[in-house]
């Protein structure tokens, strides 16, 4: 009990110590306000977004201003490090959620992705330059970026493609020397889109691209950090390519940088403060210590849940192992690492292409993570049982599978989860409230999901949760082994569930920083992994500790379930208008 109060005060001490950094670099040491706004595009879909407002920006001196918005299945808080630097330098920043993200309305794609209509409230801000709007967006949201250029054509000075191109998506015009205006290309040596984005196998061609060619006015090959065209003009163009992968471009001084440089040479009246001076990476570091806080308070916090004397059925010894022993053993981790990374892409995409998305199954990327989890979960509960049949053993209770007193059992671990899983949550909205940030750390993020989202997420809910009892079964009956120390089964365990994704980024990103293209393609399913390893790492330590406490599956099967589907739904797009 002493142990579990000084590790909750440690977690609560790294969750409001991160949030108190994270909110001081934000806001430039509460010199920037930062304020949540809601506007409508033209058809009432609504858009949600962060507007910075330096100090000194009024309706009598307006500020210039820039619209910086996120690539596809991420949130505002992503662009954070250009949001934060361009505050920093006197722009009125408004950083979006792109439509159907995060607290924007659905479907994702309308209204140019929420390009046009931010631009459009950016515009009507007494305190904004409105002669003086500079658009970026990394990814998607500079397809966004480019959209809101076609529908205000008057309404923007310069534009900055983080990672984007102009005319790579439906609806999304093509460049040309003269549109967008004064546009800089940010695209990383390592961008695994290149050949979305600029029709190059590989980003270390870009300067080869004839579609950048178009963009630029020329025919040879375009000369990084060359300023092609004339400002005044609008025509200005220049080529930037740090030295770092397409999600990278989130991470890089670099990119940030290159970003700045290019608004303050294209708009008037911000703070020349040197590209290089920037802070944002501390912030970084707080939302890091906010996430690692807030998964570490699960442990403590459950322990203490499970005391509750209303939850006497919960909980029993643990059962003797009963798993597999030798190189039985070793085969068997192996198999299990290896299914769900070699199923990872096709039964991704089966999902993606063959469950359409609508009211019931709105989100296209949940979909393929739901159709991946079935089927693994599928395969995992069939290898396992035969397995179980076959060494002839004669109950699952040996795996933590009992109900011991049946239906009281079952309904007392979902409530424990429950409650875990809303102390959580808890702590999440009270970080939201005082510090205007969530769990985050790069492109993994744990947000609080709005009402649509969570009625999502109960839908989700039952097939997440087939997987991860069949995931239990799997490491607490097959691969569980005896007298191991919670450290060396919490070992054995990632390596069962997270090594086989180590080794496909390892893979793909080691051909990739060669000078090759992704081996096994999939870009963005490339990137999704990187989540994956997170999000399995934090499931890998649930399910190992709570099967310690109970001597059974449910509370780290429910536990994993409510926390990897509210995480899902709330951090990628929904696609179907509800």
């Amino acid at each position: 009990m002493s142990n579990n109060k000084t590790i909750l005060l440690v977690a609560l001490l790294l969750v409001f110590g991160g949030g108190t950094l994270a909110y001081v670099v934000q806001t430039d040491g509460g010199s920037i306000e930062t304020r949540d706004v809601r506007f409508a595009a033209s058809n009432g879909q609504m858009i949600d977004g962060t507007l910075y407002i330096p100090p000194g920006a009024t309706a009598s001196d307006p500020a210039p201003g820039v619209v910086a918005i996120h690539g596809y299945i991420n949130t505002r808080e992503t662009q954070s490090p250009f949001a934060i630097e361009f505050a920093r330098r006197g722009f009125v920043v408004l950083a979006i959620d792109q439509a159907g993200h995060g607290h924007s309305d659905p479907p994702a794609f309308g209204n140019g992705f929420g390009g046009p209509p931010a631009l459009s409230y950016m515009r009507s801000l007494a305190f904004v330059d409105d002669e003086n709007i500079g658009l970026e967006g990394h990814s998607m949201g500079g397809w966004a970026s480019v959209s809101a250029a076609a529908a205000h054509p008057d309404g923007y000075e310069s534009v900055v493609l983080e990672g984007s191109s102009t005319g790579s998506f439906p609806g999304v015009p093509a460049g040309n020397e003269t549109f967008p205006r004064n546009t800089a290309v940010v695209f990383s040596e390592y961008d695994e889109f290149s050949t979305l984005m600029w029709g190059v196998p590989h980003a270390s061609n870009v300067e080869r691209s004839e579609k950048l060619q178009t963009l630029f006015g020329t025919n040879q090959t375009v000369e990084e950090g060359r300023t092609y065209g004339n400002v005044e003009a609008g025509t200005a163009r220049r080529l930037y390519t740090p030295a770092t992968t397409h999600p990278g471009d989130h991470l890089s001084t670099t990119a940030v940088g290159d970003a700045i440089e290019w608004m303050q040479l294209t708009l008037e009246g911000e703070d020349e403060m040197p590209p290089g001076n920037q802070i944002w990476w501390l912030k970084e570091l707080g939302t890091l210590a906010s996430l690692l806080g807030g998964v570490l308070f699960l442990f403590p916090f459950g322990a203490l849940v499970l005391r509750n004397n209303r939850l006497s059925s919960v909980s029993r010894e643990v059962p003797d192992a009963a798993g597999l022993t030798g190189n039985g053993w070793y085969g068997a981790v192996a198999v299990a690492a290896l299914v769900p990374v070699v199923t990872y892409f096709p039964l991704n995409l089966i999902g993606q292409g063959f469950v359409p998305t609508n009211w019931f199954f709105p989100q296209q990327i949940t979909n393929g993570v739901m159709v991946w989890a079935l089927g693994n979960g599928l395969v995992t509960a069939g290898l396992v049982g035969v397995w179980h049949y076959r060494s002839d053993r004669t109950t699952l209770a040996q795996y933590g599978f009992d109900t011991g007193d049946s239906r009281q059992t079952l309904l007392q671990s979902a409530a424990a989860a429950v409650t875990i899983v809303g102390g959580f949550y808890g702590l999440l909205a009270a970080v939201g409230y005082l510090f205007d940030t969530d769990f985050r750390f790069w492109v993994f993020a744990m947000k609080l999901p709005t009402t649509t989202q969570f009625r999502i997420a109960l839908i989700y809910l039952v097939p997440l949760t087939l997987f991860f009892l069949a995931l239990e079964l799997l490491l607490h009956g097959q691969l569980r082994r005896g007298d191991r120390s919670f450290r060396t089964a919490l070992g054995q365990n990632w390596v069962a569930v997270v090594g086989g994704f180590i080794l496909l980024l390892l893979v793909q990103y080691g051909v990739l920083l060669t000078g090759s293209p992704l081996p096994f393609g999939q870009p963005l399913l490339t990137i999704v992994a990187f989540q994956f390893v997170a999000l399995l790492s934090i499931v890998t330590a649930i399910s190992t500790y709570f099967f310690r406490k109970t001597g059974r599956v449910w509370v780290g099967a429910f536990v994993n379930a409510l926390l990897v589907t509210f995480v899902l739904v709330a951090g990628t797009a929904t696609h179907a208008p509800l």
